[in-house]
């Protein structure tokens, strides 16, 4: 008990003082590049939240059992569509979406989540459907880069440009990175130990811990730069990991074993969420270009329905 309470205390901690490293380096790096806050956030942030994510599926897979992975990709793109995305917006008071990079961003982060459930529509996820999910992440990094006005951005200020600084903020942004996950890795294993303590039901343990943990990363983080007033690291973090999941991820897992579904009724309720959810963050980021606070609302409000669904149907 006191091993556990331990690794929950030095996690929490960790979190806040990867949290601090993680946004100003983010946003050093990105002026020394002159590169957009968003594609920044998209590469660095979302990847690096996706690592909890490819753990598990890589673990799931080799052990015979791919279809967990499919069940943590859907669940957690939920939870960054609705909770996530709604903390980011009413903590930051609304969130500009003006860009048509970001806009045609949308476009991607919807197919990239429903994909995976066309591809499974078979009852399997097959190595072709893999390469197919792979090359899904693939054409959509190819058409980031593809003109410069995508990715490049003009700043007044350049603080510390120089690469002694740059080196030492991306060191710093690693080194923060590094300690997110392994922090959201401990807290999710204190907090399931806790929970077998207090004899919590295993579904309610699934839904509120392992489902919450594995985007404990980019909720944090979504948190900090919402305080920081910067939509567009939170809109590059969200939209990436929700690209960077439902493609990179759930193809590497399909590589390694096939993911068959026998049953679908135990991902019912979080498929049908998952498009209700996908859809509405389209149409909300593009009625003028900006998430509101009443947007944010209503995303809050489906994450409720999704939560009490899933306990009070199962």
């Amino acid at each position: 008990m006191l091993f556990y309470i331990i690794i929950f205390l030095l996690s929490s901690l960790s979190f806040i003082l990867s949290g601090r490293l993680i946004v100003n380096g983010l946003i050093r790096v990105a002026k020394f590049l002159n590169w957009r806050e968003f594609v920044v956030g998209f590469l660095m942030m979302s990847l690096a939240a996706s690592l909890p994510n490819l753990f598990v599926g890589v673990g799931s897979a080799l052990k015979g059992i791919p279809e967990l992975s499919f069940g943590d990709v859907v669940g957690g793109n939920v939870v960054d569509l609705t909770l996530v995305a709604a903390l980011g917006i009413l903590l930051s008071r609304g969130i500009r979406a003006e860009s048509r990079m970001v806009q045609m961003s949308s476009f991607f982060t919807l197919g990239a989540a429903i994909l995976p459930l066309i591809l499974a529509a078979d009852g399997e996820i097959s190595r072709i459907d893999g390469l197919v999910l792979i090359f899904a992440f693939l054409f959509y990094g190819l058409w980031l880069f593809a003109k410069e006005e995508r990715f490049t951005k003009v700043y007044r200020d350049h603080p510390d440009n120089n690469n002694t600084a740059f080196l030492k903020n991306l060191l710093s942004l690693i080194l923060g990175i590094a300690l997110l996950v392994l922090a959201s890795q401990g807290i999710v294993n204190s907090a399931i130990f806790f929970a077998e303590k207090l004899a919590l039901p295993i579904g309610l343990v699934g839904i509120l811990i392992v489902g919450l943990g594995n985007v404990l990363p980019e909720t944090y983080f979504t948190i900090l730069s919402a305080r920081k007033k910067q939509g567009w690291l939170i809109l590059g973090d969200l939209m990436g990991s929700v690209i960077t999941c439902a493609t990179l991820v759930l193809g590497i897992v399909a590589l390694i074993a096939p993911i068959k579904i026998a049953d679908f009724s135990p991902y019912l309720l979080a498929r049908a969420f998952l498009i209700v959810s996908a859809i509405f963050f389209l149409v909300f980021l593009r009625t003028g270009k900006r998430l509101t606070k009443k947007e944010g609302l209503f995303l809050l409000g489906l994450y409720i329905a999704f939560l009490l669904s899933e306990i009070f149907f199962r």
